[in-house]
């Protein structure tokens, strides 16, 4: 794996810097043969084609759509997610776990994990964490975020990642991007084949029976320890002291709550 020593640099709103198209051929070249890689230029979500795919049977497991344009791209609990044209990764894959149903939520989680080793592989030093269930953060600045959805026997995943965004770029206050935190590997096809590779490592072993992931998930964890207030879809808010994930993937809580859903927010 590259290491990369980062300095920041100043990039222009509009800068073609870091913004090469996509390479199917390169991605496909050097990822696992778990995968297949399709690239498109403009859709409206890589979600939603894989579940076009999937309701017309053209579907298998393995499949990756990646996009250098979303014009209708979603986040969890329903949020939008929007991004300049090549500023971003964005991506959906299809998997079928043969693990118990009872312990699916854990696959956004292995996902999260597979972005932190990657971002962690390019630069050891930097302080990226996942804050309960898979956003992906810098400091409280989030960087990435991941949709799943279940339809039968499968899971779509959905990784949205900032990457050459300049300020004036981001959707929200809150959020950054790989530019921003001083990468200078802002390749997105070496950091999609990272990311595919490690899922598929990490899916492969858990999908057997291990748990170990639960480990490093937790050593990534910038919610376990704190105090955080969750609200639910319904707005029902919680507040405890996170303490471990379940089995099921679940947020608990010290009073011995589980939380499958909700926003979370760190308040100490």
């Amino acid at each position: 794996m590259q290491i990369v020593v980062h300095t920041r640099t100043v990039l222009g709103v509009g800068s073609e810097l870091n913004r090469k198209a996509l390479d199917a051929a390169v991605i496909n070249g050097k990822i696992a043969p778990y995968w297949r890689v399709s690239v498109v230029d403009v859709t409206e979500s890589t979600q939603n084609d894989l579940k076009d795919l999937l309701s017309s049977h053209r579907a298998h497991i393995g499949d990756v759509i990646a996009a250098e344009y979303q014009s209708a791209g979603r986040g969890r609990l329903d949020r939008t997610f929007s991004a300049p044209s090549h500023s971003a990764l964005l991506f959906s894959f299809l998997i079928t776990p043969s693990r118990a149903k009872s312990s699916w939520g854990w696959i956004p989680l292995l996902a999260s994990v597979a972005i932190v080793e990657t971002l962690r592989g390019i630069d050891a030093s930097a302080e990226v964490t996942i804050k309960w269930p898979n956003d992906i953060l810098f400091g409280e600045k989030k960087v990435a975020g991941l949709l799943c959805e279940t339809i039968a026997g499968e899971v779509i995943v959905g990784v949205g990642i900032n990457v050459s965004m300049a300020e004036k770029e981001l959707p929200v206050s809150h959020a950054t991007s790989l530019f921003l935190e001083g990468f200078n590997n802002l390749d997105r096809d070496f950091l999609l084949i990272e990311i595919l590779n490690n899922f598929s490592r990490r899916f492969q072993e858990w999908d057997s029976g291990s748990d170990e992931v639960a480990a490093t998930y937790r050593k990534f964890s910038s919610t376990l320890g704190r105090q955080v207030r969750i609200e639910s879809p319904r707005g029902t808010l919680i507040e405890g002291i996170a303490t471990g994930i379940s089995v099921a993937g679940e947020l608990v809580l010290g009073d011995g709550a589980h939380v499958s859903v909700g926003d979370v927010v760190h308040l100490r």
